[in-house]
C-alpha cells in the first residue's frame, strides 16, 4: 500500500516538475507580464473601496465637494486601467495558452507515431485521438489566465487582509476563522477531484475509443443488425463519464456551498459587531462601509481560487495522462540502432529468428531462410502459420526475441529505421487508403514525384483502367479509408503507391486476394516487370500468384516446412502439394 502511494507522489512531483520545466519556465517573460499586469490590475481594483471611506466620512459627512472631484478622477482611472490590463491579460495569455495546446498536441501525436507497432496492436485509436486532442486543453489553465489570476487572487487577498486589520483586527480576526476552515475544505476537496479528472480521461479515451471503431464499422454494424447492441454500449459509455462528473461537481458544489455558508455567516457576524461598534463610536460609517467593501476583495478571489485550483488540478491531470505517453520509448530511440545504410542491394536473410508475441505462446520457431537481392521469396501457409508475422519482422515493424534478420548482412535490429525503411515499399492486408483522392493516396510515399513517374506507377498497376472511366480521373475523391472504390480498385492503388517508393525490398501481404481474375491478369503481369531488380517478399493464400517465385517457403505452425519452387515442391507431393490441388480443385 505505501508503496503505491509514493508511486503516486513521484508521479505528481514529477509532473509538477515537468509543467514548470517544460511549460512554464520557457515562457517566463510572458508570465512576468502577466503577473505585472495583474499586480496593477489588482491594485486598481483596490482604489474603490478605499475611496469610499473618504466619501462617507469627508464628502458626504463634511460636505467636501473639492474631494468629491478628485475622488471621482482617481476611481474613473482605477477603472479604465483595469479594463486596460483585462483587455491585455486575455489577449497575451489567452492566444499564448491556444498556442501551448497546439505545441503540445503535435508534440503528443509526433510521440505517438514514433512508437512501436505492439504499443498500437494494444490501443484504441480512438483512445489516441482522445489523448491527443483532448488531455492537454488543460494546460491553458497554466499559461493562460488562469495561474495568473490565481497569483491575482492571493496578492488580492494578502492586500485586503493588511488593510482589514489595519481598519479593525478584532473584526478581521473573526473574518479569518470561517475562511481558514473553507481552506481545508478545499484542500480535501482538491485532493479527492484530481484522481477523478484522471480516470474521467481514461474514461473518454474508451468511448472515443469504441465511437470511432463503430463509426469505421458502421457497414458490419449494419449487416449484423446490431445498432441496438452499440446504442447500449455508447449509452454505457456516457453514462460512466456522466457518473465520473457528477462525482466532481459534487465536490465542487461542497466547495461552493461551504464558502456560502460560512461566508454568510461571517457577514451576519461582521453587520452585528460593526453595527455595535459605529453605535458605540468606535468605528465611523466610512470605515464600516470600506471593511465590508475590502471585505469582498478578500473573499472574492478566495472563492475564484476554489475555481481555479479546479481548473489546474484538471490541468495536472492532463498532464500526468500526457507523460504516460511521452515517456514511452520510440522505436527509433533503441541504443543499438547506430548503423546507417548508405546503400541497400537487397539481401534479406533470417537467422534462427524465433518471435513470440505473448511469453510462452512462440509464433515463429527457428526460421531460417535467405532471399538474395532482387529475388522473389513468396510465403505460403495455413491461416495464423506466421507468414504476416514473418512481413513484420522484415519490414522491422517487430523485433525477433531470438536470433536476427540481416539486410546485406546487417543485423536489423542495429540499423537506422530511417536508412532502412526509405527503401521498403509495403502492400498490407489492410489496404489503407486516406480520405483524399486518388492521386494523393498514390503519391503518399514520395509527394515530390514527378508527374511522368506517377503515370508509370498508374499504368504498371493497372490504376488507369478504372479511374478512365471516372469523370475526375485520378482526382475522384474516393471517401474514407477508399470506401468509394471497389476491393480491388483499393488494392491497385495500394499497389501503385508501393511501385512510386521505388523500393528495393517489397512486401506484398496478399496482395492479389482482393483482385477479380481480369485485375489479378493485369497486376501479375505488371508485377512480373516490376519485381525486377527487388527484394520482394510475397504472401498470398492464391497459390496461382505465386508460381514463378524464386523460392516458396511452407510456414506451418512458425516453422518452414518445405522450401523450393513451385515445381520441386509439386514433385514432393508435400503440404504444398495439397495446398495447390485442393485450391485447384476449387
Amino acid at each position: 500500500m505505501s508503496k503505491n502511494n509514493s508511486g503516486k507522489k513521484k508521479a505528481s512531483l514529477g509532473t509538477v516538475r515537468y509543467a514548470f520545466k517544460s511549460i512554464i519556465w520557457p515562457r517566463r517573460n510572458l508570465v512576468l507580464l502577466g503577473l505585472v499586469l495583474i499586480i496593477i490590475n489588482r491594485l486598481s481594483g483596490l482604489v474603490l473601496p478605499g475611496a469610499s471611506k473618504y466619501l462617507m466620512d469627508e464628502v458626504i459627512a463634511k460636505g467636501d465637494t473639492q474631494l468629491l472631484k478628485w475622488i471621482l478622477i482617481a476611481v474613473g482611472g482605477a477603472v479604465a486601467l483595469q479594463a486596460v490590463t483585462s483587455f491585455f491579460l486575455t489577449r497575451l495569455l489567452s492566444v499564448e495558452a491556444q498556442h501551448l495546446i497546439s505545441q503540445l498536441r503535435s508534440k503528443v501525436q509526433r510521440h505517438i507515431i514514433y512508437l512501436p507497432m505492439r504499443f498500437f496492436d494494444n490501443t484504441k485509436s480512438g483512445e489516441l485521438v482522445s489523448r491527443i486532442m483532448h488531455d492537454v486543453e488543460g494546460v491553458r489553465n497554466l499559461v493562460g489566465t488562469g495561474l495568473v489570476q490565481l497569483f491575482g487572487g492571493v496578492l488580492t487577498a494578502v492586500i485586503s487582509l493588511i488593510l482589514l486589520l489595519n481598519i479593525n483586527a478584532l473584526m478581521t480576526l473573526y473574518t479569518l476563522l470561517p475562511l481558514i476552515f473553507f481552506g481545508f475544505i478545499s484542500l480535501k476537496a482538491f485532493g479527492y477531484i484530481r484522481p477523478i479528472f484522471r480516470e474521467r480521461g481514461k474514461i473518454n479515451a474508451d468511448v472515443t475509443g469504441r465511437l470511432t471503431e463503430s463509426l469505421g464499422g458502421i457497414r458490419v454494424i449494419k449487416g449484423f443488425n446490431a445498432e441496438n447492441q452499440e446504442i447500449r454500449v455508447f449509452e454505457s459509455g456516457v453514462d460512466r463519464i456522466f457518473q465520473n462528473v457528477k462525482k466532481s461537481l459534487t465536490s465542487t458544489s461542497l466547495v461552493t456551498s461551504s464558502a456560502t455558508l460560512l461566508l454568510g455567516l461571517a457577514g451576519v457576524g461582521i453587520m452585528g459587531l460593526g453595527g455595535s461598534m459605529i453605535l458605540d463610536g468606535k468605528m465611523t460609517v466610512g470605515d464600516f462601509f470600506a471593511f465590508t467593501l475590502y471585505l469582498g476583495f478578500l473573499v472574492a478571489p478566495i472563492v475564484q481560487m476554489s475555481n481555479i485550483g479546479s481548473q489546474i488540478t484538471e490541468a495536472f491531470a492532463g498532464l500526468d495522462r500526457m507523460e504516460e505517453i511521452l515517456t514511452r520509448e520510440k522505436e527509433d530511440e533503441d541504443p543499438r540502432r547506430t548503423q546507417s545504410l548508405d546503400k541497400v542491394d537487397g539481401a534479406l536473410a533470417f537467422k534462427n529468428v524465433s518471435f513470440h508475441y505473448d511469453e510462452g505462446h512462440e509464433v515463429l520457431s527457428e526460421v531460417n531462410f535467405e532471399a538474395p537481392a532482387g529475388s522473389v521469396t513468396a510465403l505460403v501457409g495455413s491461416s495464423g502459420s506466421g507468414k504476416t508475422t514473418i512481413a513484420g519482422l522484415a519490414a522491422s515493424f517487430l523485433q525477433p526475441k531470438q536470433g536476427a534478420v540481416t539486410i546485406d548482412g546487417h543485423d536489423l535490429a542495429q540499423v537506422t529505421l530511417d536508412s532502412y525503411r526509405s527503401r521498403l515499399g509495403v502492400v498490407l492486408q489492410d489496404d489503407f487508403l486516406y480520405e483524399g483522392t486518388i492521386r494523393e493516396n498514390i503519391m503518399f510515399a514520395r509527394p515530390e514525384a514527378t508527374e511522368t513517374e506517377v503515370l508509370a506507377a498508374v499504368d504498371a498497376a493497372h490504376v488507369k483502367e478504372f479511374t478512365d472511366r471516372f469523370d475526375n480521373g485520378l482526382e475522384t475523391l474516393i471517401g474514407e479509408r477508399g470506401v468509394k472504390l471497389s476491393g480491388g480498385q483499393r488494392q491497385r492503388v495500394a499497389i501503385a503507391r508501393a511501385l512510386l517508393a521505388d523500393p528495393k525490398i517489397l512486401l506484398l501481404d496478399e496482395a492479389t486476394s482482393n483482385l477479380d481474375t481480369e485485375s489479378e491478369l493485369f497486376i501479375q503481369e505488371s508485377l512480373a516487370q516490376l519485381m525486377k531488380g527487388r527484394t520482394t517478399l510475397v504472401i498470398a493464400h492464391r497459390l496461382s500468384t505465386i508460381r514463378q517465385a524464386d523460392q516458396i517457403l511452407v510456414i506451418e505452425n512458425g516453422r518452414i516446412a518445405e522450401r523450393g519452387t513451385h515445381d520441386e515442391l509439386i514433385k514432393k507431393e508435400g503440404r504444398y502439394f495439397q495446398l495447390y490441388t485442393y485450391q485447384a480443385r476449387i
